[in-house]
């Protein structure tokens, strides 16, 4: 069994604009600085096998603002949000109301969701492979896609239940995976 805590990255000035950052390499914000913070505060009595996170800086930045040198971070493009293509750095409103039509069919010069769960299988396939059997605790931190794709391989949600659900952001989401 793989313990996993999934976190989502901290507010960037994307979020704070409303807009689909995707694969653009936002920054964090000042509130995002300080809710990574909070995360490191969070887990401060936690042992983590290892962090993983997407390599955009939202990602990396929020667990290295968190955890410091404390425990292993490993990048992983694979846990990147979907790439929304042309419609990067469009209104959130905008992006959001289409996600639900780019399930199999890629966003304009971006990706689908298929692709996005895809890309998740390959790493939950590699974590299982690295760290099965050892009762390993992972801390993962990511993106609406990341955790997307971790709700469907280990809970069973189908994707278009999870487009049409509304993100509601809470301290951490736990998963227990032994397959």
């Amino acid at each position: 069994m793989i313990a996993i805590i999934f976190e989502a990255h901290g507010t960037s000035f994307d979020n704070e604009n409303n807009l689909s950052s995707g694969h653009f390499d936002v920054e964090l914000s000042p509130l995002g600085i300080k809710q990574a913070k909070e995360l490191g505060e969070r887990y401060k009595n936690e042992h983590f096998e290892a962090i993983f996170v997407s390599d955009l800086q939202r990602s990396y930045k929020t667990a290295e603002i968190a955890f410091g040198n404390k425990f292993p971070i490993r990048k992983d493009k694979r846990l990147r949000e979907c790439d929304y293509g042309d419609l990067t750095r469009h209104p959130s409103s905008e992006v959001e109301s289409l996600k639900v039509k780019h399930i199999t069919k890629p966003f304009p010069n971006g990706e689908s969701y298929k692709d996005c769960l895809k890309r998740i299988k390959d790493f939950l396939d590699e974590l299982r492979q690295k760290y099965h059997g050892r009762g390993k605790n992972v801390l993962i931190i990511g993106h609406r896609a990341t955790q997307y794709g971790l709700e469907h391989w280990i809970n069973g949600i189908d994707i278009k239940t999870l487009l049409t659900t509304p993100f509601k952001w809470q301290p951490g989401w736990k998963y227990e995976f032994d397959f």
